[in-house]
Parts: structure tokens; C-alpha cells; sequence
């Protein structure tokens, strides 16, 4: 069976730019198709891109892309509504430093960076349908346009076209509980945090907040919500009265909750709406088709991993089709991930069920966390931090 030598990319987020030029540096042509019919400038919330991120990006040459747009993350401190420190961790020895990014800057510097390197992205291309032969793959759009190659790779998101298309009995998104916002406020009249993000266990919500060197602050929110609600219901209600929501949930905890979002114009509040993440997707490929990024294994913002186990999948899989048959490439890809990913995963649904623990819930939690951290060795950290990908390296 011969190896791949095309492939279409259905997603043009941060998956989709980063598996083209993976497979490009593999010697396998693809072409990105974008449902939106512009770039996602100036939308969604802040992220950060973790050291293991970075490392993935420079297998292929693209780590100083977030480089040159984030600002160092040097540690995180965690602390109480009274303003007691529960633990802090840094950095751990010999990584970089996590690297905060808007999305929307992360999105374009990708996207330039694809297009600079001779990727072809197409935009308003919304993929409705797939047609397999034994010898192609062919996406059908829904504008009545089609395209064909050797492989189609899924980077379409949490509620992928593709994964309905591999397995009509997939899993869909899950709800964690909690609906999340955000702000960038340029006159934030706070001290710098000294490149520390603080986050907050309020009494009734999770705040996060940084400071930089020049006023600027960046803070988000996670207010617990038992019913579901979609993105377009939480944003149907205008941002200012959410900004008071929010405004009453943090008043009485000790941190600079209300006074950043009294600084807030409601136009500038950014409502990313419900936390979630995937159950374990069963099947991750079928025939010539596969799943990278949040299309195969959502993790929901509080892990801090979504885009750099996005960028970790895409340079695998490149990887396995680069020196494997489509077949086999597809199913070392996935002996690879599945473990690494889906332990992620269910770190970041423990920190889910910390940020909304209940009244007796919450001093559990107060008492045990101090020592849990006092008990806690950095280097049992580095499985998800120091994780690195051999590109020149065979895959068997």
C-alpha cells in the first residue's frame, strides 16, 4: 500500500494550519478548508501554550511563531476567597516558560505562517459529506464543490463534521458545570503580578487574573452553572448584565475581582461561553479519514492544554504518514496519543470539579490543597510539561 502524498485538512483553527505544515515538512501536500469565509481575527478568549506545545511547534520550525506573540507565564499561585496562598508552581527546570496568547493572534500568526510557507488555505468551505474510493478521499462542501486527496484529516473542532463522519455514533461535547469569560484591560490601576498568573477559589466562582509590566491586566472567569446552556444563549444576554453576575459572585472575595471587571467596558468582555470537553472518542479513524486536536480529544480550558495537545497530534500524525502506509500510520498515530491525552484530560476534570466543590465541598478542598502541594514533587509534573517529539526519529 503506498504512503500518503496528499491530504485535506478540514479546520482552519490552530490544528488544521499547524498538520498542514507538519505534513508539508513530511513531503505530503495539503491543503486547508475552512468553513468560516474570513480568518478568525479578533474572536475568542486568551490561552496559553505550554512548554510541550512549544516543543512541538519547533519540530516543525514554528515555535517562535508563539514566541514572538505571547508573554512568559513564569508561575502560577493559587489562593483562597480570604486571599490565602493554597500553593504555587513555577516553571520546571530546563522548560520555557508557558507562553499566554490570544487565540485570535494565535489563529492569524498560524495562518500567516502556513500561507507563508506555500500552504493553501481555502475559506468558506463548510464540509457536509465524504466519499471514499479505494484508492482517494473526496470532501464534499456545502457550496457543491468537492476536493480529493489520499487522506482527510479532521481539525474541525469539538463538534466535528468528521468524527460524525468516521462514527455517526460518536460522542458529542460534554458539559463541565461552568461558563466561562474573559477581559483584557489596558488601565488595570494594579501592580504588576511579576509575570505570575493569581487564580482565585471564590466563594460562589473561579477567578484568574495577571498584571503585566505595563498596566495591562488579563483576567477570566469560570461562574459554576448547573443547567446547560449553548454558546449562543449565554451570549443572548448582553455582556453588561453579565458583567454584574459576575460582579455579584465576587463580591466579599479578597482579590481584584470587582475592581477589573468595574474597569471592564462591556463591549470588550469577551463571553466564551460553556466549559467543555469530549468523552473518550471511540473510534479515531476510519478508511482514509482521522482526527487531530479537539475533533478526537477536547480537553476543556482549565488543563492548559488544548492547543498544545492540538499541535502535538498534528506533528505525530505527520509523523506516521510521513513513514507509514495511511493504515498503519492512522493506528500508530493513535497508539501514541490515546494514553497521553486522555490523562490529560482527566486531570483537567479534577480541577473542574475543584473550581465548583460546594460549601462543605470547598474548605475540604482549602484544607487538603496546602498539602497536597507541600507533598508535591515538581518532577511529577514533567510527563505532561516535558514531553518532547523526535521528528528525524523512524516511526515503527
Amino acid at each position: 500500500m503506498a504512503q500518503a502524498r496528499t491530504a485535506l485538512v478540514i479546520g482552519g483553527g490552530i490544528a488544521g494550519p499547524v498538520a498542514a505544515m507538519a505534513l508539508q515538512k513530511a513531503g505530503i501536500e495539503a491543503t486547508v478548508f475552512e468553513a468560516y469565509d474570513g480568518a478568525a481575527d479578533g474572536a475568542g478568549g486568551g490561552l496559553t501554550v505550554a512548554s510541550n506545545g512549544q516543543f512541538a511547534l519547533d519540530a516543525i520550525g514554528a515555535g517562535d511563531v508563539v514566541r514572538g506573540i505571547g508573554t512568559p507565564i513564569a508561575g502560577i499561585e493559587l489562593r483562597t476567597w480570604k486571599g490565602r496562598t493554597l500553593g504555587e508552581f513555577g516553571t520546571l527546570p530546563g522548560l520555557p516558560a508557558n507562553q499566554f496568547v490570544w487565540r485570535s493572534d494565535l489563529y492569524r500568526a498560524l495562518y500567516d505562517e502556513a500561507a507563508r510557507r506555500g500552504i493553501r488555505i481555502e475559506h468558506g468551505k463548510r464540509l457536509v459529506g465524504a466519499e471514499e474510493t479505494g484508492d482517494a478521499v473526496t470532501a464534499v462542501f456545502a457550496d457543491g464543490t468537492k476536493a480529493g486527496a489520499d487522506v482527510l484529516i479532521g481539525a474541525d473542532g469539538i463538534r466535528s463534521t468528521v468524527r460524525s463522519l468516521i462514527d455517526p455514533q460518536a460522542p458529542g461535547p460534554r458539559y463541565t458545570g461552568l461558563v466561562s469569560f474573559g477581559a483584557r484591560v489596558t488601565g488595570s490601576g494594579l501592580a504588576p503580578t511579576g509575570g505570575r498568573m493569581l487564580m482565585t477559589f471564590g466563594k460562589r466562582a473561579f477567578f484568574g487574573h495577571v498584571v503585566f509590566d505595563d498596566g495591562t491586566a488579563v483576567w477570566f472567569a469560570n461562574l459554576p452553572r448547573q443547567e446547560p446552556m449553548t454558546m449562543a444563549e449565554a451570549r443572548a444576554v448582553p455582556a453588561g448584565a453579565w458583567r454584574e453576575v459576575l460582579r455579584d459572585a465576587f463580591t466579599g472575595d479578597r482579590c481584584p475581582a470587582v475592581e477589573l471587571l468595574d474597569r471592564t467596558d462591556p463591549a470588550d468582555l469577551i463571553i466564551t461561553g460553556p466549559s467543555e470537553n469530549m468523552p473518550a472518542v471511540p473510534v479515531w479513524s476510519r478508511g482514509r479519514m482521522v482526527l487531530i486536536g479537539d475533533s478526537a480529544h477536547a480537553a476543556s480550558s482549565s488543563s492548559g492544554q488544548g492547543a498544545s495537545l492540538a499541535a502535538e497530534s498534528a506533528v505525530e500524525l505527520a509523523r506516521c504518514l510521513r513513514d507509514l502506509p495511511h493504515r498503519e500510520a492512522f493506528a500508530t498515530y493513535e497508539r501514541l496519543r490515546r494514553d497521553r491525552v486522555e490523562k490529560v484530560i482527566a486531570e483537567a476534570n479534577k480541577t473542574n470539579a475543584s473550581k465548583a466543590p460546594g460549601a462543605v465541598g470547598r474548605v475540604v478542598r482549602d484544607m487538603l490543597l496546602p498539602v497536597v502541594f507541600k507533598l508535591s514533587k515538581p518532577e511529577k509534573m514533567a510527563w505532561q510539561f516535558n514531553h518532547r517529539i523526535d521528528w528525524s526519529s523512524p516511526v515503527a
